[in-house]
């Protein structure tokens, strides 16, 4: 296929690369133009504007938040107005389900195709085509972009019509990551302030009822410190929980839990933790128990 790929971060070189090796003709833009060198060199076509990268089959976007991506698809110069009719823009974003919602529509009303694909997994799975990617959309649209699914992800799961339900689920996936990590930060504080070799501790975790990845990887980033540099930075990981909870307002849904998480959030961000991945907001049970 000919696809436009749009935002070359860290998870979104990773999967403009898996797309060139499997065949696709790929055109890449990214605002920061020395991120498309080493794709470039990989067979990657140059484009010099949004519209350059909107002339193929589909566009997929991978975009740190709303601003960003409504700064991309909007306007005279965004994807909406050059995206030939009939064509899919493939939203990989992590996104509020409002946000979906009006790409949904104005997509619709432009005659062009909408799919909503954000993936789970951090950029060392993204470059080793292992993300597990959440798609929701028209039939007949997500089924014309599961090649390029198959070329960046293990497996692919499909929940229905509205795309908005892509993100939704998305978004209520990473609040319960965000939970695991807080959940082990405050075992891991109340162990270790008692002398308890925390690695060790880990191991018999992962290695009992809790082996799964999300565990394995968080609980080893949090036992060994390692926050930098960071796979989700944390400021990422404070606006999922923020949308996580705006979603949760919509539909009256308390959440306690996510409550929680934003302030801890804020806590790590007012702090000075900004360039530290979101499994750092963990080492705050440390402190307040004053380790």
């Amino acid at each position: 296929m000919k696809v436009g790929f749009i935002g070359l971060g860290q998870m979104g070189s990773g999967m403009a690369a898996n797309l060139l090796k499997s065949g696709n003709e790929v055109t890449v833009f990214n605002r920061t133009t020395g991120k498309m060198k080493a794709l470039l060199e990989q067979g990657a076509l140059p484009a010099a504007l949004v519209a350059d990268a909107c002339r193929g089959d589909a566009v997929i976007t991978m975009l740190a938040n709303d601003d960003a991506l409504e700064g991309i698809v909007f306007g005279a110069e965004g994807v909406i107005s050059n995206l030939g009719r009939g064509a899919i823009h493939i939203s990989m974003s992590t996104i509020s389900v409002a946000l979906s919602e009006r790409l949904a529509a104005a997509h619709a009303e432009a005659g062009q195709r909408f799919v909503a694909a954000p993936v789970f997994g951090r950029p060392e799975a993204a470059a080793a085509a292992k993300l597990f990617i959440v798609a929701a959309g028209a039939p007949d649209a997500v089924g014309a972009c599961l090649p390029l699914f198959d070329a960046l992800g293990q497996k692919t799961f499909t929940f229905g019509n509205n795309p908005q339900a892509a993100n939704l689920v998305k978004l209520s996936g990473n609040f319960l990551i965000a939970s695991v990590i807080e959940a082990l930060g405050e075992a891991m504080a109340l162990v270790g302030k008692a002398g308890v070799n925390r690695s060790q501790y880990l191991d018999l975790l992962t290695s009992t009822l809790f082996s799964a990845p999300v565990y394995q990887i968080y609980g080893r980033l949090i036992a060994e410190q390692k926050f930098e540099p960071a796979g989700f930075a944390a400021p990422l990981g404070h606006k999922d929980i923020r949308l996580t909870l705006a979603a949760a307002d919509t539909l009256c849904v308390p959440m306690p839990l996510a409550s929680l998480l934003h302030d801890r959030f804020l806590t790590l961000l007012a702090h000075g933790g900004g360039a530290l991945d979101w499994s750092a907001i963990s080492q705050l049970s440390a402190k307040d128990s004053g380790q």
